[in-house]
């Protein structure tokens, strides 16, 4: 063990041992977060998560991922410089919502389908909210109004898609993942050989992949609503022993210099830690603070995704090379992406701002597991994949205008 590594183990037990103690002294406070955030994991997280990551497994195993990165792969290089199996993690990842991206990246690193810097950009831009989380937990659910759900949805993913475009520059000095060599073949006809090609390389049979695939799938929805819960009961406790009372001075002080109500401090902090506990706080703010600065904050903690998620793209990249640092950057990035999009587009989208008939606990409860919002999730999937030749275009008449003017 190294020197500098040390004092972390030091800090780290200390830590801990700092957390266990404020737990034993408020006990009933911690049951009771602890409770609450099982009911946010079970009602919300499970029924949003769980489907999509047992599909995602079939489709690895069947090779349809590898059919769809052929074809997608002359549109996701030169817009966001990753292979094109990265435009089935992009769907897929705002489809379903974190942590899928990351999970999908970490396979493909297995694969060696991607190197490190290409990971770690679709890791940064393909960790998103999902559709359900949106429209049934916050639109519904928190403000208990669904007038804010396409304003939400085109401002977060909006926001995700300008990350990807500015983490097209990151790691430039490094060496690019190679084509895959050039064939007179078909595209499509190419596309269906590496989609036969992984399905023999893979060899399981159906039973061993839904198998698997449950397998894995439960294990990583477990792992997520772990750290929900903790990072919910940290938050208790460290409310009830006044530790935060710093934060929101501080945070009261730069919420007022940008002219923000500091009545939001709360929905701030509590989404730095965990993201439901902060938009349901935005959600509840006084009734006489206007609805877009409620909106923007939420919009904030939905990209910035909350320590909790942050831990848990932390625990899913832990067996990869992908670093850290370049995906808390793209969240603090997305985060003001979002709030300025939301900015833009609230007088052109025209939410409304009456209430809902919808009880909130009904609401979070029943419309977030609704087979109804799936369907909000496939639409998310394909709008994704029909962006990417939009993107080209834009990309190709960019590069055509500079191209002119520099000749000219």
């Amino acid at each position: 063990m190294s020197r500098t590594q040390k004092p972390l183990l030091w800090l780290a037990a200390l830590l801990f041992l700092f957390i266990t103690s404020l737990i034993l002294i408020f006990p009933e406070r911690s049951l009771l977060a602890a409770a609450h955030a099982v009911n946010i994991w079970w009602d919300v997280l499970f029924p949003a998560l769980f489907p999509f990551l047992v599909i995602a497994e079939l489709m690895l195993g069947f090779g349809v991922v590898h059919f769809l990165g052929t074809l997608l792969d002359p549109l996701m290089r030169p817009v966001f410089r990753v292979p094109g199996i990265g435009g089935f993690v992009m769907a897929m990842g705002f489809a379903s919502g974190y942590p899928v991206g990351a999970k999908l990246t970490s396979q493909l690193w297995d694969q060696k389908l991607i190197n490190r810097v290409q990971g770690e950009r679709l890791v940064a831009f393909t960790t998103t909210s999902d559709p359900i989380f949106l429209i049934g937990a916050v639109s519904v659910g928190f403000f208990h109004n669904p007038g804010l759900a396409l304003i939400l949805a085109a401002s977060h993913y909006g926001a995700g898609i300008m990350v990807g475009l500015v983490m097209r520059f990151y790691g430039k000095e490094e060496p690019e993942q190679p084509k895959a060599s050039a064939q007179k073949k078909s595209l499509l006809l190419a596309a269906f050989q590496a989609m036969h090609e992984a399905r023999l390389k893979d060899g399981r049979n159906m039973g061993e992949l839904l198998r698997d695939a449950v397998r894995t799938a439960l294990e990583l929805v477990f792992i997520i609503g772990g750290l929900v819960i903790f990072f919910s009961v940290i938050l208790e406790t460290l409310t009830a022993v006044g530790m935060l009372d710093i934060l929101y001075f501080e945070l009261n002080a730069l919420m007022s210099a940008l002219h923000l109500p500091t009545q939001l401090s709360q929905a701030v902090v509590n989404g730095l830690f965990e993201v439901t506990l902060g938009v349901k706080a935005a959600g509840a703010a006084a009734v006489h603070i206007p609805l877009l600065y409620k909106v923007m904050i939420a919009a904030i903690v939905i990209s910035w995704g909350g320590l909790s998620v942050h831990a848990q793209i932390v625990s899913i990249l832990s067996r990869t090379p992908f670093r850290y640092t370049p995906f808390l950057l793209a969240r603090l990035i997305h985060s003001i992406f979002a709030a300025w999009l939301v900015l833009i587009l609230w007088r052109p989208l025209q939410p409304t701002a009456a209430h809902s008939d919808f009880h909130p606990v009904w609401s979070a409860l029943h419309l977030a597991s609704s087979i109804h919002l799936l369907t909000y999730s496939g639409a998310v999937f394909i709008a994704s994949l029909l962006i990417l030749p939009a993107l080209y275009l834009l990309y190709a008449s960019v590069k055509w205008l500079m191209r002119r003017i520099h000749y000219s």
